[in-house]
């Protein structure tokens, strides 16, 4: 296949991807060797004018910020202002945790602290947009410290334990970088990482990007219909998720990841403290590439199709992101969208296998998994029409409705299997497991085993 064969396979995946997932607005870039081999816009970037997304069109990247968080972390460590095995306590008033086994830095980059998520984030966002209003005081910094440090019955395990994904964390760790540099942390990170980068258009600051003529208009899905939502800006939010960026800027940091810390012969980072930041510092539970965990602010997975695979999403709710890189090949996609649920990590891993001459949908279970998914959707009869059922997906799971005189039960089928390849599954209710199987015939008919029932599809 070549190149000009595969983007044009790749576009009809995005256009039909943006279309079932009800996409506004969706831009992308491919790297290989420091080099952008491909950047496109897909959609719009605001619906009404219909005006057109480009590959340098202004999107919030949500939680991809928190890699330019640890990466200023590390920049500050070398220059010997702080260390990672450092207790959090020691420069700012965090009072979790105990003082035989602290909280460290490191435990907050890489969400090891044993605290799960307390939902900062959700208060803010939900205030912002706006969709709707929680209450908790969150209007300045003795705000944030009074509902961090009130969190002490929430922590669940020591640090280094427990993978918990805790945003809050991220807001702790710019508090640090302000105490630490004396900068606020959006003047941190524009001064020591964007700049350097020449990533000049990205930014934090909501008036900068309401003046920018090239930027996203944010939307909340609504069923059918994209609700217009302000894009959240808060102090609060920076530091975990708050950078605006186009793909074309976004490249440039995937660039000097591949690059071993360097871009256009400006040392951003050491390649040391890259590899620490590349390194598993705990598991997370993936069922599909190996072994995988988390690094610092880099989720990594370690055999993708025979590769170490780095990356990382983000979404604001109304709007998202995700980059993957893989560091042997010198390749990595960005990709964004105006909506909360962009389905980045499948267009990554869709780009990444082509870009190895792999079928996606041979090598990427997420295809396999939705083809035996929408296979077995649709409507059942059993014996004489005497009971129906409906079969359906939801939540990126199938549901089972059955129907029998005035009785109707609802109920989530549940693989035996990850990707379905047996075409088992087991209702669940208070201890019992009920089998359920779905059974291809040889003339392409489906019937659906579920209790003591044959039912046959007819839809």
């Amino acid at each position: 296949m070549t190149n000009k064969e595969m983007w044009e396979e790749l576009e009809q995946k995005i256009a039909n991807l943006m279309q079932k997932n009800k996409i506004p607005g969706l831009s992308l870039a491919i790297i290989k060797d420091q080099d952008v081999i491909y950047s496109k816009g897909f959609g719009s970037r605001e619906i009404h004018k219909n005006l057109p997304v480009t590959p340098d069109t202004l999107f919030g990247v949500g939680s991809c910020t928190k890699v330019f968080t640890c990466l200023a972390i590390m920049q500050l460590a070398e220059k010997g202002k702080l260390s990672i095995n450092d207790p959090v306590k020691n420069y700012i008033p965090f009072k979790l945790g105990s003082n035989d086994k602290p909280i460290h830095i490191r435990h907050l980059m890489s969400h090891s602290s044993g605290i799960p998520n307390l939902g900062s984030a959700t208060v803010l966002i939900l205030r912002h947009a706006p969709i709707t209003e929680t209450w908790v005081p969150f209007a300045s910094k003795d705000d944030f410290y009074t509902f961090i440090n009130g969190a002490k019955e929430e922590i669940v395990d020591e640090p280094s334990k427990r993978f918990f994904y805790f945003n809050s964390g991220f807001t702790l760790l710019g508090e640090i970088i302000e105490a630490v540099s004396g900068l606020k942390y959006e003047e941190y990170i524009t001064e020591h990482i964007l700049k350097p980068l020449g990533m000049n258009r990205s930014t934090f600051l909501g008036d900068v990007f309401e003046k920018d003529e090239n930027r996203m208009t944010a939307y909340f899905a609504e069923k059918d219909t994209p609700i217009v939502k302000k894009h959240p800006f808060d102090p609060f939010i920076y530091a975990a998720g708050g950078l605006l960026s186009s793909v074309n800027e976004f490249t440039k940091i995937l660039s000097m990841f591949l690059n071993k810390g360097k871009f256009a012969e400006k040392q951003i980072v050491t390649s040391e403290s890259l590899e620490e930041m590349f390194s598993i510092q705990i598991e997370t539970p993936l069922v599909f590439w190996g072994r995988s965990g988390y690094g610092f602010g880099l989720a990594i997975s370690e055999d993708f199709l025979g590769y170490k695979l780095i990356s990382h999403g983000g979404s604001t709710g109304m709007s998202s992101a995700h980059f993957a890189f893989i560091p042997e090949l010198n390749i990595g996609v960005v990709s964004e969208a105006n909506v909360g649920h962009n389905p980045g990590v499948l267009i990554s891993q869709t780009i990444l296998s082509m870009l190895l001459n792999k079928n996606p949908e041979e090598e990427i279970p997420y295809y396999q998994i939705q083809s035996k998914m929408e296979q077995f959707s649709g409507e059942y009869t059993n014996y004489k029409g005497l009971g129906k059922a409906k079969v359906f997906i939801e939540n990126g799971m199938l549901i089972a409705e059955t129907e029998s005189g005035p009785n109707k039960v609802k109920y989530a089928l549940i693989p035996e299997e990850p990707k379905l390849t047996d075409n088992k599954f087991y209702i669940y209710s208070i201890g019992n497991k009920t089998p359920v199987t779905f059974e291809e015939k040889e003339d392409g008919k489906i019937n659906a085993y579920i209790e003591r029932n044959c039912f046959h599809k007819v839809k």
